[in-house]
């Protein structure tokens, strides 16, 4: 495959990298139950795996960018996947919570490298629409695994055990090392690649976290994000406790989502270059704000039921794969000399509020869907806040108005 051999087998690989993320959390959240009976543990010592992998994975994300940007995507790629295959097959052969704590944390470690220097990759060949396309076109196919990472994994818990999960994953795992040795191209050439040393990145990681935009950009992101993943963390409460439905029947929650995500992402792909960002953006948090308020009022009035407790999350991820494109691209754009380093930031800011999510918010809120949902709603709002904040900060910097923002802010 050279680097430009066609847009659909580039995004199919990418999102295949970006898949390892869901399927490390969605596929094993059903086996909770099971993983607490078997290892002996306690409810929070099993949610607290996730909380781990959630945490690592915020650390390392700050430097998969900046390898990349130093030894090119294409090795740091393969390097993770090696790890992510021999921590997959430690976490299947763990025997106590602790053991599975730590391999959870080397998943982790390595699962977010595909996610960051995908987004590098793409920046690194494409820019305006054509790149917004494309990243459209990842997040389509990738909004396959959420939809089919819980359903398959309890479907193994049901009739197999937990730890063919990971198993799963390690199998996977090799077979996309395989594909990515083969066909993943390096988008970096050696003269364009950036210096490896500690004043280079204190000061590339200085000058990132000192940017208002790059906060306000990658908050509004990481907000959309975290109403959603405040349901993902919660699945397991809101699915068995609440909606009352087994272990093999997680769709109900994770099909709507996935299936907002898609068409979300198929709408923004055909919005590309006919209509303004800061247009798209604007209907984006519409969808997000609408569901996200219906939500809230419905669970006021009536119980937890299908399907009027699951509808809204459709709606939510549709306007969040409308406003995450472009939103994105500019984070990227910010400091283009740099760009795998931003991706890094931007991906930490993200996961750090999603672990924040998985390991507080989530329990706290998971006894109450309308809790739930006024903080999927709370997200929303202050996702778009940060989103129109930044537009005024970038009037304000500039000078410039509305049509700039579009183009540039």
């Amino acid at each position: 495959m050279s680097i430009k051999s066609g847009n659909a087998g580039l995004a199919t690989l990418l999102a295949a990298l970006a898949m390892l993320g869901p399927f490390s959390i969605d596929t094993y959240l059903p086996a909770f139950p099971a993983i607490q009976s078997s290892l002996h543990a306690s409810a929070i010592e099993v949610q607290q795996t996730l909380t781990a992998y959630m945490l690592s994975f915020a650390a390392m994300t700050l430097w998969h960018g900046a390898l990349s940007d130093a030894f090119g995507r294409r090795n740091v790629i393969l390097v993770a996947l090696a790890i992510f295959a021999v921590a997959s097959f430690g976490c299947a052969s763990a025997h106590s919570v602790h053991y599975l704590w730590g391999f959870r944390i080397l998943q982790g470690v390595s699962a977010g490298a595909g996610v960051v220097v995908g987004r590098a990759i793409i920046r690194d060949l494409y820019a305006g629409a054509p790149a917004e396309r494309l990243l459209s076109l990842v997040t389509m196919i990738f909004s396959i695994a959420p939809a089919i990472a819980p359903i398959i994994g309890g479907w193994i818990v049901s009739y197999m055990s937990w730890r063919n999960i990971f198993l799963l994953l390690f199998v996977y795992t090799l077979a996309l090392l395989w594909a990515c040795y083969r066909w993943l191209p390096e988008s970096l050439p050696a003269n364009k690649r950036q210096p490896f040393s500690a004043k280079f990145l204190w000061e590339s990681y200085k000058n990132v976290f000192k940017s208002p935009l790059f906060h306000l950009k990658s908050g509004t992101i990481a907000c959309n994000f975290a109403g959603m993943f405040l349901y993902v963390s919660a699945a397991p409460a809101f699915i068995t406790q609440h909606l009352k439905l087994g272990l093999d029947q997680f769709g109900w929650q994770f099909v709507p989502s996935v299936a907002g995500i898609f068409f979300g992402a198929l709408v923004a792909n055909r919005l590309a270059g006919k209509i303004s960002a800061w247009t798209q953006v604007s209907i984006g948090f519409v969808f997000l704000l609408g569901a996200s308020l219906f939500n809230v009022l419905f669970h006021l009035i009536w119980p937890p039921m299908l399907p009027w407790s699951v509808i809204p999350l459709f709606f939510y991820t549709f306007g969040m794969s409308l406003v995450a494109p472009p939103a994105t691209l500019r984070v990227l754009d910010l400091f283009p000399h740099i760009r795998g380093i931003v991706a890094s930031c931007q991906s930490a800011m993200l996961t750090l509020l999603g672990a924040i999510v998985a390991g507080v918010i989530a329990p706290l809120l998971d006894h109450s869907v309308l809790l739930l949902a006024c903080g999927q709603l709370a997200f929303a709002t202050a996702g778009m806040v940060l989103w129109y904040v930044g537009r005024n900060y970038w009037r304000a910097m500039t000078g410039q108005h509305d049509q700039a923002i579009t183009t540039i802010g």
